[in-house]
């Protein structure tokens, strides 16, 4: 008993709610919940009368618990599966235009900006700030090209103390001369970002909340053979991989052109060792089945990005063909 009560930071006392299955959400209208020292949930004990917690906190001292008025409840905290921290500069602009002419007009020249590690910084800080007071406890974050800016936004977050996948982009074809990198020097500022991280690591005395993550941008940005040294560093490392799949119908018709010898868009992930169990394939607008059954094949995971496919009128998504394929998808 006194080994989990010391053990024991905070309770909370009152209403939980939680999603059991896609389906079904448990509400638990008289909670306790312990949180020990490195901030995991202990114990949970369901159904506890208000006249009984103090006989059932197992020795934890009473200062511990928060009371939850009737107004309040908790929920786990969101996970935001596709996010580009740089483009919290321009969130709520620019959707005038179709994607690919959109990225040469508003996105593209705003990312270049984060060539500047004091601008990077002024804005990623903003930005994980900003998506932790929405309830983003986790994130699956796109950054740049640029390495030093993307140190910044590993450090801001933990600083800040959001859980995150954090990639560094690669993109070196089919982008604009200021925002374009050579194979050679985007593998090599990939692998040290990932080293980075682990060093970053490695000095924390709790859980990491930083992992790499494997980003090409998507096809249409990356050549065959940086996409094959990506998916190498991908399996050397033991990391996940995002990217952008079937997102507008130019897209898709310009990637095939790029690719003629994969069958499809997604073969062209899976042609190169980039469709696993840890990939996020953001989007997946106009998949044909034959894509949606490679992804389940490969259990990979979509991405379902609704108000960005909204925004750019991209098309809607079929999100319940993929549920009934039993393929794994977020938001």
């Amino acid at each position: 008993m006194k080994t989990f009560a010391t053990n024991i930071a905070q309770v909370f006392y009152g209403t939980l709610i939680h999603s059991v299955s896609i389906t079904q959400i448990e509400y638990i209208k008289q909670g306790l919940l312990f949180i020990d020292n490195q901030g995991k949930i202990a114990r949970l004990i369901k159904n506890v009368d208000q006249n009984k917690v103090e006989s059932t906190l197992d020795g934890v001292e009473a200062e511990k618990v928060v009371n939850l008025n009737d107004d309040q409840f908790i929920i786990p905290g969101f996970i935001d599966t596709h996010i580009h921290a740089p483009q919290h500069a321009f969130c709520g602009n620019g959707h005038d235009l179709p994607l690919l002419e959109w990225l040469d007009t508003y996105t593209f020249p705003c990312e270049a900006k984060y060539a500047n590690e004091d601008h990077a910084r002024k804005l990623y800080t903003k930005a994980v700030a900003r998506a932790l007071r929405n309830g983003t406890t986790s994130a699956c974050w796109f950054a740049t090209i640029h390495l030093e800016s993307c140190k910044e936004l590993v450090d801001i977050i933990q600083e800040q103390g959001q859980r995150a996948y954090v990639g560094k982009v690669n993109m070196n074809q089919n982008s604009p001369d200021f925002l374009v990198e050579t194979t050679e020097s985007s593998v090599r500022d990939t692998r040290a970002f990932i080293e980075y991280v682990k060093e970053v690591n490695a000095k924390v005395d709790h859980k990491p909340l930083v992992t790499p993550i494997i980003t090409p941008r998507f096809a249409i940005s990356c050549t065959s053979d940086l996409l094959t040294e990506l998916g190498k560093l991908a399996k050397e490392y033991n990391l996940p991989i995002q990217s952008h799949l079937c997102e507008n119908l130019n897209e898709i018709d310009f990637t095939m052109s790029l690719f003629p010898k994969s069958v499809n868009y997604t073969s062209v992930y899976a042609d190169h060792g980039l469709l696993n169990d840890r990939t996020i394939m953001a989007h997946c607008v106009h998949m044909k089945d034959e894509e949606l059954d490679l992804m389940k094949k490969n259990n990979a995971g979509i991405s379902h990005c609704a108000n960005s496919n909204l925004n750019l009128k991209s098309g809607l998504a079929d999100i319940r063909k993929m549920l009934s394929k039993d393929i794994k998808v977020g938001l």
